[in-house]
């Protein structure tokens, strides 16, 4: 018999146990950033859920390879799971599939038989959950790095802040939820679950800009994870590193950098 998923004990929330960063390379798209694991795990000795998770995660990986966002179910009714993938906007779709390929057996090694997961890596993410779960609201801060510099004045929070109008208007405007920039030695990256509107999108950006001035202050790094959205940025006051950046890699070279702030 299934288990009750309406019952507050069965109310999904993440617990971000751990987060791990790695010396990586401005090609490197699969760096563990942070996983997050329900308590509750599946019913013991059924297994219909595992085969749906399989199933749904099957689906998954082989919809990596043809887009960068989907998002489907597997299994039927109170067993049933919904499940989705997203790339960062930059990957070619060779690299989507291999990103999204790591992740099932992270997520089985991170967070076990649980209910719900998501794993987020440096060049995308998938997430699931079983049918019934309460949904996180859009903006629900799930993780947050800030660099340990901080900077003060010399224009910095009025250049950080006109490079987040950039990423609020690339996102609503560029038809693919996404947008990677810079304004005055301050690189900008933002994107937004596929499923979003523009208009939405752009709100769930603009939050998370919001969420920066308040977590990060005037670090001059920084990162912040929203359930549908997230934002990252990096300054550099002494000037911009010579380092060719590719068609922005960037977010790989902003945590790079993050790390040693």
């Amino acid at each position: 018999m299934a288990p009750s998923l309406h019952n507050p004990p069965f109310i999904f929330f993440f617990f971000i146990f751990s987060f791990f960063f790695f010396p990586i390379s401005s090609t490197d798209t699969t760096s563990l950033i942070f996983k997050g694991c329900s308590k509750q795990k599946f019913p013991d000795p059924s297994q219909i859920y595992t085969q749906n998770l399989k199933s749904l995660f099957s689906t998954l990986i082989s919809q990596s390879s043809q887009k960068p966002f989907f998002s489907t179910s597997s299994g039927d009714g109170g067993t049933s799971l919904q499940g989705l993938f997203q790339c960062r906007g930059d990957l070619s779709l060779p690299q989507c599939n291999d990103c999204v390929s790591k992740i099932p057996s992270m997520a089985d090694k991170l967070c076990g038989q649980a209910l719900a997961a998501r794993v987020q890596l440096t060049g995308c993410y998938l997430r699931y959950e079983v049918a019934g779960f309460r949904e996180v609201s859009g903006t629900e801060l799930l993780f947050k790095v800030c660099g340990s510099i901080q900077v003060a004045g010399s224009g910095f929070e009025e250049r950080r802040n006109t490079a987040f109008e950039m990423v609020e208007n690339g996102v609503k405007n560029g038809g693919a939820l996404f947008y990677a920039g810079s304004y005055r030695s301050v690189y900008v990256l933002g994107q937004c679950e596929g499923d979003l509107s523009e208009g939405d999108c752009g709100g769930c950006v603009k939050t998370a800009a919001e969420k920066v001035n308040g977590e990060c202050g005037d670090s001059i790094s920084g990162q912040i994870y929203l359930n549908k959205c997230y934002i990252s940025y990096n300054y550099y006051p002494n000037g911009i590193p010579s380092i060719s950046l590719g068609p922005f890699n960037s977010l790989v070279f902003i945590l790079f950098f993050s790390i040693l702030g």
